[in-house]
């Protein structure tokens, strides 16, 4: 069966495309340097878009959030040249924690993988 794909999913693709290639190109902000856009989740009506971000060095994350915010009028303009919708949904900036929680789950999992081994060589001896 195919996979149904709803509107709010394909603009929700091209704005997470656009926002991308804004943030990289017109934005001259060092702390936009390592942004990643994980996630756009769009409204049924698209009127308004949670962006979710994260980024790949110790940047504050509320600080790269706070910015983000900051520039979204700029960055909803720059939205309303490249793409054909008929409005512009609000953007609202978010972390994405999922990848340092995934870190965490993946760092628990070691540990105990480590763990039930020491246990089995310590039942071995």
């Amino acid at each position: 069966m195919a996979r149904e794909f709803h509107r709010s999913d394909r603009v929700g693709e091209e704005l997470q495309r656009a926002l991308s290639e804004i943030i990289r190109d017109k934005l001259d902000d060092p702390r936009f340097r390592l942004v990643t856009i994980t996630e756009v989740k769009l409204t049924r009506d698209l009127s308004h878009a949670r962006v979710f971000v994260s980024t790949l060095d110790d940047t504050d994350h509320k600080e790269v959030v706070d910015a983000l915010g900051r520039a979204t009028g700029f960055m909803r303009g720059e939205l309303g040249r490249r793409l054909v919708i008929r409005a512009v949904p609000q953007l609202h900036f978010e972390y994405d924690e999922t990848l340092e929680q995934g870190q965490r789950l993946r760092s628990l999992i070691d540990e105990a993988v480590a763990d039930d081994r020491q246990r089995a060589d310590d039942e071995a001896d």
